[in-house]
């Protein structure tokens, strides 16, 4: 099992932890990974495109000209897709992107990406992560305390609304709880920060 060092939160070293080798120690697939993320964006697609087809676009009831005899090709109406605010040729229309993966596709994906965060080192285990008061100021100087200092997932072990409204302004932060981890936030971010208590619940509910 790989040991982490657990820290507080002004990045003192207060103790050590031991990693759950069937989350933390597996050799990431990297095929599930991508597999969840283009699920991950399909499902935000809101899909409400719409363009109009021939049938839909107004006027173009009448002929422009004989069909013989004036040298042009034979033309039916204006609103054709050739014509200049014709209609459009498979017009784009709402629709529903989003599709359902396998559990166990998703389960595996979610230990790959945690696996090679820990593997990479940008693993950080806290203590707990805890704030008195609504201060984005104090989250950043945490953050810094920690060697934290890019885009990160900060997971707590249930939702904190002190701490998620702290760290929502600073760019690249998102904060999250140990029950509904984003495989694809952990895999856009450079660190995954863990409140000790919420590792214990990843490995309890994941394992």
């Amino acid at each position: 099992m790989p040991t982490m060092k657990v820290l507080n939160m002004t990045g003192a070293e207060v103790g050590t932890v031991e990693l759950s080798d069937a989350i933390f120690g597996i050799e990431p697939n990297e095929a599930v990974v991508h597999e969840v993320v283009k699920n991950h964006l399909a499902n935000c697609r809101q899909g409400t495109q719409s363009a109009l087809t021939r049938a839909e676009v107004s006027g173009g009831g009448k002929k422009p000209w004989r069909q013989k005899g004036t040298g042009h090709a034979r033309q039916g109406s204006t609103r054709a897709p050739q014509w200049t605010h014709g209609g459009i040729v498979f017009a784009p229309k709402p629709r529903d992107y989003s599709y359902v993966l396998n559990k166990k596709v998703k389960r595996l994906a979610l230990k790959s990406v945690l696996s090679a965060k820990a593997a990479e080192g940008s693993l950080v285990v806290v203590d707990a992560v805890k704030l008195d008061a609504i201060k984005t100021a104090d989250f950043r100087k945490f953050l810094d305390a920690v060697k934290v200092d890019g885009k990160a997932v900060v997971v707590t072990p249930e939702k904190d609304d002190i701490v998620v409204k702290s760290a929502r302004n600073i760019p690249g932060v998102v904060t999250t709880t140990a029950t509904i981890l984003s495989v694809y936030d952990i895999l856009n971010a450079k660190y995954l920060v863990i409140d000790q208590r919420a590792l214990a619940t990843i490995e309890e509910v994941f394992a």
